[in-house]
């Protein structure tokens, strides 16, 4: 059978799709003006490069397939009454990329300079890539601002604990993804754990894996942190992340940096680029902390 999807299909279809249901908008920036293009194969977004069609296509393929065959694909995180007092939290929830039951979680969270969030190139596509390793993979979609975004993430993780058994996922080790902005907030969770943002008190993520952030704040007690980002990024030197990769490590703690030339902001999986395989060496990196922890 076809895939209902390809690259020629327009946005506002996939958007509008009946079996997406309500949620079928959030799969791209609620604020339309950091996006652009037609169809899924000329989707663009505001700061984002190395937009790959096909795994965009893949992406809503995915995520339609599940939902048609009876799966929750996506969770809200707020309340009814919750979203009422603060309308803003309707555009809040988890998409869920499903691996095999047990298996650590990881919550990936794009980009979009806390002004959108760029899910379709930096949290979809790296959802996808973990669930097809056996790992459960959520993609947050978070309020704009830097403090919302962290409290939503938060929220987010409190969620999976608390619903840890529904959505046969482990708990132990699990991870925050991010890239850009989402970077920060991974990097500000693993630093200071949910509860400092209005989460509960849980254990703080086994692994941060970070892409293309100037972020530079730390603590002595950050948990081990994979990160890497092109030479060429406007946005985020790679010499600031490399210092803070020296500092964690100055501090025992587990780090990996990588920096690729001529690489831009916002690559995403790399595909085709340099950085391509990335992300096979981050899992790498998380699973050698699970290793850690076991002994």
């Amino acid at each position: 059978m076809d895939e209902p999807y390809t690259v020629d299909t327009k946005i506002s279809e996939v958007i509008s799709d009946p079996v997406l249901g309500e949620y079928g908008r959030l799969i791209f920036p609620v604020d339309r003006g950091y996006c652009s293009g037609d169809t899924l194969g000329d989707l663009r977004l505001a700061w984002y490069s190395d937009i790959d069609p096909d795994k965009t296509v893949e992406i809503a393929n995915y995520l339609r397939a599940r939902a048609a065959a009876g799966q929750t694909v996506f969770y809200d995180i707020y309340t009814d009454e919750e979203k009422a007092d603060d309308p803003a939290k309707e555009d809040t929830g988890l998409f869920f990329f499903k691996g095999k039951a047990g298996a650590p979680f990881a919550v990936c969270n794009a980009g979009g300079g806390f002004a959108y969030v760029g899910a379709m190139q930096d949290s979809f596509p790296h959802a996808l890539e973990l669930s097809k390793k056996g790992y459960n993979a959520f993609t947050l979609i978070y309020r704009p601002g830097a403090q919302t975004a962290c409290e939503d993430l938060a929220r987010a993780i409190s969620f999976i604990f608390e619903n840890a058994d529904r959505l046969e996922a482990g708990t132990d080790c699990y991870s925050l993804w991010g890239g850009s902005a989402g970077g920060r907030m991974a990097a500000w969770l693993g630093s200071y754990g949910p509860a400092a943002f209005g989460g509960d008190v849980l254990p703080r993520p086994g692994a941060v894996i970070m892409q293309y952030t100037g972020h530079s704040e730390y603590t002595g007690n950050d948990p081990p942190t994979y990160a890497c980002v092109g030479e060429e990024d406007w946005i985020a030197n790679w010499r600031v992340m490399e210092r803070r990769l020296r500092r964690l490590s100055s501090l025992g703690i587990a780090t990996e940096f990588h920096h690729y030339p001529g690489l831009s902001h916002g690559f995403g999986l790399g595909t085709g680029t340099v950085a391509e395989g990335w992300i096979d060496e981050a899992m790498d990196f998380w699973e050698a902390q699970m290793d850690n922890d076991r002994k």
